[in-house]
């Protein structure tokens, strides 16, 4: 039996973990005899490999990403050496992610001295064989479709989301352009070493308290969330990793785009849609270089979550909100829609147009 170990240890979250499980899933289909198993950062919601039963083993490591001295290789040992391929996660061999992560440098160093089996990066179509493009799906329970989940803002600076000013208004209008909806608002406020949400409680409450329909879903267990998002028609929040573990359950996204990172993750099969703020009004999309200059919205916040950007893209969301929730809008045409959305964004520089498994190359 052939076999293929994902080694994919980065930053604890969520949407990590959903690309590892992604690759593993790319892995299992191309050979599904193959024993696939999966290593993960020890912050990270390991339990997401539990629900996909393509994945017959889940490792963790538990490391300092910024310790130059870590050493992981106790650890190490406790994972068998038996795997015919080892693929790690691509950002563990560039200069610029070693130089920044001196820890996750000196882990795959490790690694790659540890396991003796044949060495390559996730998502390569070269050996082992790859099938790329995969549906991925948390088995998790089903249940009618009903309302809005929404994720306020994810771990990053509170600055890098919008106020509850902003949010207000947002809903609101939705809860008038949809009359009876339910909006299920998520959040983790507690601090257990995993990501959590930098969003407050008073503000969650002054927010549910202010739209018609609004609930709060606060520090439920990752399953129970994911289960609400499950039983939602739409998911929607500001760029998050949590939003890659709404489309694993086949839930559409609906995103606020906008801060350091673009979407990257398009998920065979379920809609979505990226709401692109105009870069040249409100700059973003920095990636690991510095952030642009902030403004003034309740103390400093950054451009593309301000106040004056989200009036300028209300109509367009509303609208987004209106089709995904009606179901009006397919996977292909979401995804041929947010090629020609981005290009616009871009001024036509497909460089940067990038996406797990180059889905946005439309070939």
């Amino acid at each position: 039996m052939d076999s293929v170990l994902v080694n994919f240890v980065y930053a604890p979250q969520v949407g990590h973990a959903i690309e590892a499980l992604h690759y593993a899933l790319g892995y299992h289909a191309a050979d599904p005899s193959r024993r696939i198993g999966v290593v993960l950062n020890a912050n990270t919601p390991a339990e997401l490999a539990t629900w996909c039963p393509f994945v017959d083993e889940v490792h963790t490591i538990d490391l300092d990403l910024f310790d130059p001295a870590t050493d992981a290789r106790a650890q190490l040992a406790e994972i068998s050496k038996d795997w015919d391929h080892v693929v790690a996660d691509a950002r563990s061999a560039q200069p610029a992610q070693r130089d920044f992560f001196p820890g996750l440098a000196a882990y795959y160093d490790q690694a790659d001295a540890y396991f003796p089996g044949a060495k390559g990066f996730a998502g390569f179509k070269k050996a082992p064989s790859y099938a790329p493009r995969q549906p991925l799906r948390l088995d998790l329970p089903q249940s009618e479709r009903t309302g809005f989940t929404v994720l306020l803002g994810g771990s990053a600076e509170r600055h890098m989301y919008p106020t509850v000013a902003s949010w207000e208004p947002i809903l609101s209008a939705l809860a008038e352009r949809l009359p009876g909806t339910e909006f299920r608002l998520l959040g983790k406020l507690a601090k257990d070493g995993r990501t959590s949400t930098t969003y407050s409680r008073d503000e969650y409450e002054r927010l549910a308290a202010a739209v018609p329909g609004a609930r709060l879903a606060l520090d439920l267990p990752l399953r129970d969330q994911l289960c609400l998002v499950g039983a939602s028609k739409v998911f929607l929040s500001p760029h998050t990793g949590f939003g890659m573990a709404a489309l694993a359950t086949g839930t559409p996204w609906l995103c606020l785009s906008g801060n350091r990172w673009p979407e990257f993750y398009f998920n065979d099969g379920v809609p979505f849609y990226s709401v692109l703020p105009d870069r040249s009004r409100f700059p973003c999309y920095t990636m690991v270089d510095p952030e642009p200059e902030p403004v003034a919205d309740e103390g400093p916040r950054t451009p593309s979550m301000s106040a004056a950007r989200i009036r300028a893209d209300l109509p367009e969301l509303l609208d987004a909100a209106t089709l995904l929730a009606g179901g009006g809008l397919d996977y292909a045409t979401a995804l041929a829609g947010h090629r020609d959305r981005l290009a616009r964004c871009w001024g036509g520089d497909r460089s940067m147009m990038w996406s797990i498994d180059n889905v946005l190359a439309g070939d």
